[in-house]
C-alpha cells in the first residue's frame, strides 16, 4: 500500500502576506522556528520564501529588511502537491524542481506542507537508502564501461543496466521512452 501525502504532511501551515517585509519574514520564522513560509494572497498560495532567500537577497546584499517586499524575495510558480499523492510522485518532483519543501493544496485551499524530511521520517529504512545515495554521490565517479549499475536519474528505479544518456544514467525502460519522444 502506497504512502500517501496526507499520511505525513506537517500541519499547521505558516504563511505570510506577499505585502509584507523581509523583516517581517524573518520575525515570523524566528517566532515558529521553522525556515520557510507558504506565500499568500488573498489567502491563496502563490509563492514560497525560505530563509536562504532572506539571506541571499536582503543579507548578503546589504539590503533594508523592513523595505524589501517578499513579492521580491519569494519563489514561484507554487510547485505543490496533493492530499492523496504517492510520495515516491511527490520525491520527483521535489528531485525534478530543485526543492525541499512543498505545500499540500486541495481544491486551491493550503491543507499542509511536506518536505523531504517528512518523507525520509516515514521509515528508518528510507533513511538507510537516501544516507547511501548521499555516499554514493560523494565517491568519484568514473566511466569504466557502457553500461553500470545503480539508480537511473529519471524514474529513480534501480537496474543492473543504465547507459549515460545525454550526461544522464538511464535504465532501459527510461531510453525507450526518450527514444519515443523523438
Amino acid at each position: 500500500m502506497p504512502i500517501l501525502v496526507k499520511d505525513i504532511m506537517a500541519k499547521p501551515v505558516y504563511t505570510i502576506d506577499i505585502d509584507k517585509t523581509a523583516q517581517d519574514a524573518g520575525r515570523v520564522m524566528k517566532k515558529i522556528r521553522r525556515g520557510f513560509l507558504i506565500v499568500v494572497k488573498n489567502k491563496r498560495p502563490i509563492g514560497i520564501v525560505s530563509d536562504s532567500d532572506l539571506i541571499d537577497k536582503v543579507v548578503t546584499k546589504n539590503l533594508k529588511a523592513d523595505k524589501v517586499k517578499i513579492k521580491q524575495l519569494m519563489a514561484t510558480p507554487v510547485i505543490f502537491a496533493e492530499p492523496n499523492e504517492d510520495i515516491l510522485s511527490v520525491v520527483r518532483k521535489i528531485k525534478r524542481s530543485n526543492i525541499h519543501r512543498m505545500p499540500v493544496i486541495a481544491n486551491g485551499k493550503l491543507v499542509g506542507v511536506i518536505s523531504l524530511t517528512d518523507i525520509a521520517k516515514t521509515s528508518p529504512e528510507m533513511l538507510d537508502l537516501l544516507e547511501y545515495r548521499l555516499k554514493m554521490k560523494e565517491m568519484p565517479f568514473e566511466i569504466k564501461e557502457e553500461t553500470t549499475s545503480g539508480v537511473c536519474d529519471n524514474c529513480d528505479n534501480y537496474s543492473d543496466h543504465l547507459k549515460n544518456v545525454n550526461d544522464q544514467w538511464l535504465c532501459e525502460d527510461c531510453r525507450e521512452e526518450l527514444k519515443s519522444e523523438l
